[in-house]
């Protein structure tokens, strides 16, 4: 019985008008197997982790089976894809229902490649078993390293084929988000709806997010900032491991903060502020170097949604979101810098930081050296490992950075201690996910991604059975390429 699982699911999202969803039936797959279930996710939910293997279990994560208090529902969305804006929507994705954990905090329960849906534009609303793993690698792995995100409690192969350039195993990820309220989904509302419906869904969100602003007399105002400010923190965040998102929409930015879809996502080897991973951004658009500013331009979509709810004169209007937005700029920075200053051990803050962690960066970009293993090495003092530590222009650096380190209160081992907390001894390495997803897909296998995982599971750990992982891909004529997920 699905209740025995412990699924304790409410659906207020599907209490608001109908312009946010569409009801959705559930899509029975053929066949249905149980690839990987988070056990630790499962229990932190509620769920009965022993019962994640069972038959009811597999027949929810597959679409089979509603739990008790299911409403399944598609919800609504537009968002700017690469600068346009386009109407989008749940193409191939079910919302199960809200958990309600034993904490009371609420998460979505969504299946993702579940099907077809009234937003899936002609598509089978279907997934592949290689993006589906992809989604569970990377995205535990950005829980471990402390970033916000969603996260995924399953993948379920259907038993079934689909059709992409060639015919691939189908799968359904089942995912876990504070919600899945975008950028997109106020832009859908502001497009096609009231302003009725618009206050709505601020409400809603305010409720949901952010409750501790609901009586400011200025709450819209403040719901921006708000959203400002968690997304300053989260990109900062991206950019201090060197995380490449890919496919910035508008649609791909939570209102909650957390990182959401992904697709053609990677991590960044050598240090390239231009660097592109994403076989869909030919002029650079999503480039590393670039996601602050394009967080910035979303942000600003957000901002002209809400318009209407900041002052009944659009002039007016426009002048308090343009206040808002300036910001932006400022508490990314801040959030940097104060990231950058722990990757190399510093405590207080200097006018002259900046340059000393610009240097660096230069240095790595000139001489092409690996951003993860560089701060590696700085904390674990292995000059050893790379003729990078020899050049005349780190020495001098280094003399620098040590003499900055000798100007705060804090011992050098206090600052170790900053810096092994601070930067991962390992990422999910482009080619150890290829090399895990490769296993998995063609060959059935899934301990290489097992081990993977268990490595990925504690970034921080510096322990002896990571160093393999920390290794960067072989050389290549050929750039390393990702493709969105379908």
């Amino acid at each position: 019985m699905t209740k025995e699982i412990g699924w304790n699911l409410d659906n207020s999202y599907a209490r608001l008008p109908e312009t946010f969803f569409s009801s959705q039936g559930l899509n029975p797959v053929k066949s249905p197997k149980l690839i990987i279930a988070n056990e630790s996710l499962a229990t932190s939910l509620g769920l009965n982790s022993q019962e994640l293997k069972s038959e009811d279990s597999i027949n929810v994560f597959a679409g089979n089976k509603a739990p008790e208090g299911t409403t399944p529902i598609a919800q609504a969305y537009a968002g700017h894809q690469f600068g346009h804006f386009t109407k989008l929507g749940d193409g191939r994705a079910i919302l199960l229902g809200e958990q309600i954990t034993p904490s009371g905090e609420r998460f979505d329960i969504q299946l993702k490649g579940s099907g077809r849906t009234p937003y899936s534009r002609g598509g089978d609303g279907r997934a592949a078993l290689g993006p589906m793993l992809r989604e569970y690698i990377i995205s535990e792995a950005m829980y471990a390293l402390g970033i916000p995100t969603t996260r995924s409690l399953a993948v379920v192969t259907t038993g079934e084929s689909i059709n992409r350039e060639t015919k691939l195993p189908g799968a359904i990820l089942t995912r876990v988000a504070a919600s899945h309220l975008r950028v997109g989904t106020f832009e859908y509302i502001a497009y096609f709806g009231t302003k009725e419906e618009l206050q709505i869904l601020a409400d809603y969100t305010i409720n949901r997010h952010y409750p501790e602003i609901k009586d400011d007399k200025e709450k819209y105002l403040s719901l921006l900032k708000e959203v400002i400010k968690r997304q300053a923190s989260l990109v900062a965040k991206w950019q201090l491991v060197g995380f490449i998102h890919g496919v910035m929409n508008t649609d791909n930015m939570t209102i909650s903060g957390e990182t959401i879809d992904y697709g053609p996502c990677a991590f960044m080897d050598v240090y390239d502020p231009a660097t592109v991973f994403s076989s869909i951004d030919r002029d650079g658009r999503y480039a590393y170097g670039n996601q602050p500013s394009i967080a910035g331009w979303n942000l600003a979509r957000f901002a002209e949604t809400l318009l209407p709810l900041f002052h009944d004169k659009e002039e007016q209007a426009v002048e308090i979101a343009q206040g808002a937005i300036s910001d932006f700029p400022k508490l990314y920075k801040s959030n940097w810098l104060e990231g950058m200053r722990a990757k190399l051990g510093i405590f207080n803050r200097e006018e002259q930081d900046e340059s000393l962690i610009n240097d660096i960066l230069h240095m790595m970009k000139e001489y092409r050296e690996d951003y993860t293993n560089t701060f590696r090495a700085l904390t674990l003092e292995r000059h050893e490992e790379s003729s990078f530590f020899t050049k005349e222009k780190f020495t001098k650096w280094y003399d620098q950075w040590q003499s900055r380190l000798k100007r705060q209160k804090e011992s050098k081992e206090f600052s170790e201690r900053l810096m092994k907390n601070s930067n991962p001894a390992v990422i999910p390495r482009n080619h150890r996910v290829e090399e895990a997803l490769d296993a998995a897909v063609q060959q059935g296998d899934y301990r290489v991604m097992e081990k993977l995982l268990n490595v990925l599971s504690t970034p921080y750990e510096y322990s002896p059975e990571q160093k393999d992982y920390c290794t960067p891909p072989p050389p290549s004529n050929q750039p390393y390429r990702t493709f969105c997920g379908t």
